[in-house]
């Protein structure tokens, strides 16, 4: 059975507002987690574990695998990044990574600096969405 997206709305805000303390006014589907709410770079691994948790079931386990949400080891490998921004070939990665992410704009630029701006709630969101239909 899908859950409608209400309802990852409301579990995703929850998973924010308990895993960086951000207040639900805050959590609105263009906020980008690390300027808008303050995430850090640790702060990644527990919203990944609390989504796990909150959206299993005794039914049906709930489970990221490593680098599926957010982009892992992508940043060291020569072929996918040079000179700081991500080569054709690490945007194909990206896209086929990150469905759940916006690239239009980052297109544009590829400095990895940029790559954290790409996570906003929708895309968290979005991920939930996709990952639930499979």
């Amino acid at each position: 059975m899908a859950i409608p997206r209400a309802e990852i709305e409301t579990k995703v805000s929850e998973v924010l507002e308990s895993a960086l303390g951000a207040d639900a006014e805050d959590i609105v589907p263009t906020a980008i987690l690390t300027e808008d709410l303050g995430a850090e770079s640790i702060d990644f691994l527990d919203i990944q574990f609390q989504l796990e948790k909150k959206f299993s079931t005794p039914e049906k386990p709930f489970k990221i695998e490593q680098g599926e949400l957010f982009p892992e080891n992508m940043m060291s490998n020569p072929d996918f990044v040079k000179e700081g921004k991500f080569t054709d070939a690490g945007m194909k990665v990206l896209r086929e990574k990150m469905p759940h992410v916006d690239l239009a704009v980052f297109e544009g630029d590829r400095n990895v600096k940029g790559i954290a701006k790409l996570f906003t709630v929708k895309s968290l969101c979005d991920f939930i969405e996709i990952k639930l239909k499979k």
